[in-house]
């Protein structure tokens, strides 16, 4: 079976949790038997996959406009395919059109929904609608949508109620415990300014609405003052975001010390060092289908204190794993109290943080491994072909 992986990230260029799962899927996938595995994605030529840039002609457009000009590259690219899998709405309307170009079933894994974010239009403008379009248009003509969390489906289901629910399977989201495991190097610490010797807390994630880093930085006014906050935070969205974010951590590093802000894309192996010496991790998300950080730090020997959007509360065990605080759109600050409360409680009892840190890790080798998550993906593949 020749399987179209269509897909906005691919390794280099990853920057968020779907071009994460996207690279380990791909190379479980193709370790498994009877599966020829082709991945098409955005940007430059790379080893691995079939890179496809944006048109000239489309340089100057709205960004939404610019991947609907990749989408027709990727199309014209997979003729041969028996099955297209598409990721993010970036991707999904190349797959939607080779289905209906090649007559070959169209899988979606849903990363995320726009409905979902409606703070996305202060990216993407009028493009947002466009966005949206897409996403409605390919979910509702696919073979399978694969679910990363039941919260997900549940949401998938909500948002699209015209979609046969039969068609909706969860599969989750999973991690490599090998390239993430516990470490004790303290070099990557010392080298962006964080004490070995103090306890913190550490965000690593995008500047953006969804993930809620603005919670953090108020909450961190209430954390002890012994404890310093960690702040793996770049690329936001707009302007204006960063801007608010920029202002927040300003006033929180002059009212107390430890505060590292580290705004570059670190490599993996400086990220795993950072997680895996962290008292805990967090994850503020007000939007959230599965996660996929909080499996990282989990697989890191990490405690996480998250909130209790979409599909966290599977990955993170309340009291087992980490620590939940519920999140109230209509009530910000008793959210951040939440979080601070959640992780002054953890800061204070170390012991504590380190055993939920080993379950989680334990949890990890268990159910999110990704042989496993390649061979049920490599089922719903065939699945889709009989329905074709």
């Amino acid at each position: 079976m020749r399987v179209g992986i269509l897909t906005r990230e691919f390794p280099p260029e990853v920057y968020g949790g779907a071009g994460v799962h996207v690279e380990h899927l791909v190379g479980a996938l193709r370790t498994h038997a009877g599966l020829d595995v082709d991945v098409h994605c955005f940007g430059e030529p790379r080893y691995g996959a079939q890179a496809h840039s944006v048109p000239t002609e489309l340089a100057m457009a709205n960004s939404a406009v610019q991947a609907l000009g990749v989408d027709l590259s990727i199309v014209d690219a997979v003729a041969g395919c028996d099955v297209l899998h598409s990721h993010t709405w970036y991707a999904n309307f190349a797959g939607h059109l080779g289905c209906m170009l090649y007559g070959v079933p169209h899988v979606v894994t849903a990363h995320s929904l726009e409905p979902r974010r409606p703070w996305k239009a202060e990216q993407l403008g009028g493009g947002y609608r466009i966005s949206s379009y897409i996403e409605r248009s390919a979910y509702e003509a696919a073979a399978v949508v694969i679910a990363v969390s039941r919260g997900m489906r549940a949401d998938i289901l909500d948002c699209y109620p015209d979609l046969d629910p039969d068609k909706v399977q969860v599969i989750y989201n999973g991690v490599d415990p090998v390239a993430y495991a516990p470490t004790q190097d303290r070099a990557s610490l010392l080298a962006r300014g964080i004490d070995p010797d103090r306890p913190y807390v550490i965000f690593v994630g995008r500047i953006t609405r969804q993930k809620g880093v603005i919670h953090l930085v108020n909450a961190a006014r209430a954390l002890p003052p012994q404890a310093q906050l960690v702040l793996c935070a770049g690329a936001a969205d707009t302007p204006e975001l960063g801007a608010e974010v920029a202002a927040g951590i300003a006033t929180l590093q002059r009212e107390r010390t430890g505060v590292v802000w580290i705004e570059e894309m670190l490599p993996r192996t400086e990220v795993v060092s950072l997680l895996s010496q962290a008292s805990v991790f967090c994850c503020p998300s007000v939007y959230e289908p599965l996660g996929i950080v909080n499996l990282e730090a989990a697989a890191c020997a990490t405690a996480v204190v998250a909130s209790d959007v979409g599909g966290i509360p599977e990955v993170v065990a309340d009291g087992v794993t980490g620590l939940l605080v519920h999140y109230g759109a209509d009530d910000p600050g008793a959210f951040e109290a939440g979080l601070a409360g959640r992780l002054a409680e953890l800061l204070a009892e170390p012991r504590r943080a380190a055993d939920m840190g080993a379950a989680g890790r334990e949890r990890v080798l268990e159910e999110f491994g990704w042989p496993a998550i390649a061979g049920r993906t490599a089922q719903v593949y065939a699945v889709a072909l009989s329905r074709a």
